[in-house]
């Protein structure tokens, strides 16, 4: 359409909002179309074809930038029945972070349902989604347009096939069943991607890490990436292989100035390591840089001793949030024996804190004896409740909740609240918790304590209710 053309139209538009006639204002070819009509009929035929022609035959041709998407991939699992969809995003208007919604979206994984795409998806770069969702992340990442073809089991000719979130799905697929296989891929492959990319798949590593990744890890040394090198560190701690570098031995020895060894014991002499008092804010943060940076093989042995007795003989209760960056290091770097010992040791004291840090390496029971101790520990632990994305989603009973202190202080002041108590409680961790009975009966206690049946802080609750019945 030209300029003259869109003129003419506008003034026919005009002149009938107007109330006037546009027979005399449009194209000589309508007049020509429209000329054997009867009179009373032209205008409603040039209307007709003007219509068309805004509508349809003229519209503006897409700029040569656009680019036409791929349709969004079907999950694998069934969207929520369209009753729930409401139940869904008031719980995740009530998440108040991205982590809080991620959970959200797994306990409906649990279930077996996933969003509508219209009330969630995961960002392109969202690693801590569902894994059900990885089409869904890949689809927001790929730019070109181009669909995902169905793939078979990811190898060095189809890698470039693959897009980010399928793949790494995909590789820690092949390295809990095959872990030299997933190694051979990393080695041929892993070199070519972004760095980001390339962090989160050696990270994969750390699924059946054994000796026979050494060779590997100790090339990282030389990438390109100071994450991936540290990262490489790490795991090569986690198997027993000591750091080589004079910057990984000066830290270490800085290290181990901080901590003060001693003798305990009558019949049975050991040693002990007691981190040392210290004197300013410079100190403390440097000591904090170093638990981040060193490895605790490299510790041990600048320590003279092993992962095991360092461990063992730590003197918990240390002052300025040592056991916690102490449990860190552990975390980070420790092996399995390491990281299991400590954690009974911090959890037979209740320095749950510190615990949350070992957490993503320990198995479920440990996880559920360490959100036992928090449910145990009364209402302030409610924030510490609210870290449990590690723990299974609905894994927790009627009487393992509702019996616990922390859920009976949190009970005990909804019941005594008055009109001028305007507290309010996050309660999406016991929404995520709890099995569709427990959240079904947690609902009814809270409701007859006096919170409203709508209050927002029951939203994951109820959707966790709603999720246990059968959906028509």
């Amino acid at each position: 359409m030209n300029d003259a053309e869109r003129s003419a139209l506008a003034n026919m538009r005009d002149c009938w909002i107007t109330g006037g006639t546009a027979a005399d204002l449009a194209p000589t070819e309508w007049s020509a179309l429209v000329s054997a009509a009867p009179a009373d009929d032209r205008e409603r035929l040039l209307l007709a074809i003007a219509g068309q022609a805004l509508d349809v035959a003229f519209r503006p041709a897409a700029p040569k930038s656009l680019a036409r998407r791929a349709p969004l991939p079907r999950l694998e699992l069934p969207a929520l029945p369209e009753c729930l969809r409401p139940l869904f995003r008031a719980a995740l208007r009530q998440a108040s972070d991205g982590r809080g919604r991620t959970r959200v979206a797994a306990l409906a994984a649990a279930r077996g349902f996933v969003a509508h795409p219209l009330d969630w998806m995961p960002a392109a770069s969202d690693l801590d989604a569902p894994p059900v969702y990885a089409p869904w992340s890949d689809w927001q990442a790929q730019g070109d347009g181009k669909a995902a073809r169905a793939l078979e089991e990811l190898n060095t000719e189809n890698w470039a096939d693959f897009y980010p979130a399928a793949r790494r799905i995909a590789l820690a697929d092949i390295r809990r069943s095959d872990p030299a296989k997933a190694r051979a891929l990393l080695e041929a492959k892993a070199a070519s991607e972004a760095a980001e990319a390339r962090l989160t798949l050696v990270e994969l590593l750390r699924v059946n890490l054994n000796v026979a990744d050494a060779p590997y890890l100790q090339s990282l040394s030389a990438d390109r990436s100071g994450k991936v090198k540290q990262l490489a560190a790490r795991l090569l701690a986690r198997i027993g292989q000591a750091g080589t570098g004079s910057e990984t031995a000066a830290d270490a020895t800085e290290l181990a100035g901080f901590i003060e060894q001693g003798r305990t014991g009558l019949l049975r002499r050991r040693t002990t390591y007691t981190p040392r008092e210290l004197k300013s804010n410079a100190q403390t943060q440097r000591r904090a840089e170093l638990f981040e940076n060193c490895q605790l093989v490299d510790l041990a042995a600048r320590l003279d001793t092993s992962e095991e007795e360092l461990v063992a003989g730590w003197q918990l209760g240390g002052t300025a949030g040592a056991d916690r960056e102490f449990a860190g290091m552990v975390a980070a770097s420790g092996s399995d024996t390491a990281v299991a010992q400590f954690g009974e040791r911090l959890l037979a004291l209740g320095d749950l804190a510190s615990l949350r840090q070992l957490l993503p390496r320990l198995g479920d029971a440990a996880r559920r004896g360490f959100v036992k101790a928090v449910l145990a520990g009364g209402a302030t632990m409610l924030p510490m409740l609210n870290a449990t994305e590690e723990t299974q989603p609905g894994s927790f009973g009627r009487d393992e909740l509702m019996g616990s202190r922390l859920y009976k202080e949190i009970r005990a002041a909804i019941a005594g609240r008055n009109d001028t108590d305007r507290r309010t409680f996050d309660l999406g961790a016991f929404g995520f918790l709890a099995t569709p009975f427990a959240a079904e009966a947690i609902l009814a206690d809270l409701t007859a304590a006096g919170l409203a049946s709508a209050d927002p802080s029951l939203a994951l609750l109820r959707l966790n209710a709603a999720l246990g019945e059968p959906k028509s």
